[in-house]
């Protein structure tokens, strides 16, 4: 297929637009037009759902500029399609497209609660936060088929083990009867995070995200359960977004957001050409402007992976959001509670069939 038709092509409800191969394959798949192109697009692609038999389930991570050490996904692969996802390249490994494949073919971990409670129990546990949310959503449309992610949160509950959770969709609000009373033991907090308030942007970059208004909702409904609550901007995108940066975190502060935080976008591996191809398709005379403007916060690159720079980026522009952000967030008063650190001496370590009950 011609790239002037690639560009034509928007497939209805999705983020990506084309199926690049992974980076792993041995070969490379090029699209030609043989004549039934109308025909193809008019068919819906549907999503498909695998079971993924995992030996684990906390991730662990050691690097100096996130502000976890453990982490669980309880899905591989994420319905909302948002296009500029760094967790996309991961699809390579199961040698599927990080386009509309990390879209539509999703993993389940349906024993992620059993694993994690064999985790827990072990000797050698150390209690630390557990974040959810950090790579693919946990609160994505199969969510409310599977629960994984309840399971989760009713074993961590269950031994009072802390957790956070980052999430754009609202359906974290169906669990708020169990994280209200792990908010009152100070062993949780949610983040939501905002990308835009514009609802047309928005339906283009994360079309199967909870639309904007309803993520603010979700703040004001979780803050009034008394669940600490705070608010992302997350990626900050040069002339798509940043410019709302301001308003989005006014709008969350009126909504009862405590804390802020943002990220600067960054397009590693297959992601570059696919944000490229959206930007070419939805924003086309756009495309060269933010694309020299990511290179520019990014060292020259579309990417950046060096520690301390790859969250808030190098250069002009990126110091411009920092002050930008930082004088908003004190006008607002929002991160000016120091005391967000969870509590991990309440855990209660699990107790497995066979195992002797501790006696203290």
């Amino acid at each position: 297929m011609t790239n002037s038709k690639i560009k034509e092509r928007k497939i209805k409800g999705r983020g990506s637009l084309s199926s690049p191969d992974g980076r792993y394959l041995s070969f490379s798949r090029e699209e030609v037009d043989d004549g039934w192109d109308s025909e193809h697009e008019q068919q819906k692609i549907t999503t498909t759902v695998s079971i993924e038999k995992s030996k684990t389930i906390i991730a662990r991570n050691q690097s100096p500029d996130i502000p976890f050490e453990q982490s669980i996904n309880p899905y591989r692969g994420c319905e909302h399609g948002c296009i500029y996802c760094y967790a996309r390249p991961s699809h390579a490994y199961f040698d599927l497209s990080p386009g509309i494949d990390f879209e539509t073919k999703l993993f389940v971990k349906t024993k992620a609660a059993g694993l994690l409670k064999q985790e827990l129990a072990s000797a050698s546990y150390q209690c630390s936060p557990i974040a959810l949310g950090t790579n693919t959503d946990p609160y994505q449309p199969i969510e409310r088929q599977y629960k994984i992610t309840r399971q989760i949160i009713e074993l961590l509950n269950e031994h009072n083990h802390p957790l956070t959770i980052v999430t754009k969709s609202n359906l974290v609000e169906r669990d708020i009867d169990l994280l209200a009373p792990m908010a009152e033991k100070n062993l949780v907090q949610v983040f939501v995070s905002i990308t835009t308030l514009d609802t047309e942007l928005m339906r283009k970059m994360e079309p199967r995200a909870t639309a904007p208004y309803k993520r603010l909702q979700t703040i004001k409904c979780l803050v009034n359960a008394g669940i600490p609550t705070g608010m992302m901007f997350a990626p900050v995108i040069p002339v798509i977004n940043d410019y709302e940066l301001e308003n989005i975190l006014e709008k969350s502060a009126d909504a009862g957001a405590i804390n802020a935080g943002y990220v600067l976008i960054r397009l590693p591996h297959e992601i570059k050409s696919l944000f490229r191809e959206w930007l070419d398709t939805h924003y086309p005379l756009k495309t060269s402007h933010v694309m020299n403007m990511i290179k520019d916060i990014r060292g020259g690159r579309e990417n950046d992976p060096e520690f301390h720079s790859r969250i808030t980026g190098k250069g002009v522009f990126a110091t411009l959001i920092k002050n930008r952000f930082d004088k908003t967030c004190k006008r607002l008063g929002l991160n000016s509670n120091q005391n967000t650190v969870l509590d991990t001496s309440k855990f209660i370590k699990p107790v497995l069939r066979g195992q002797q009950i501790s006696l203290f």
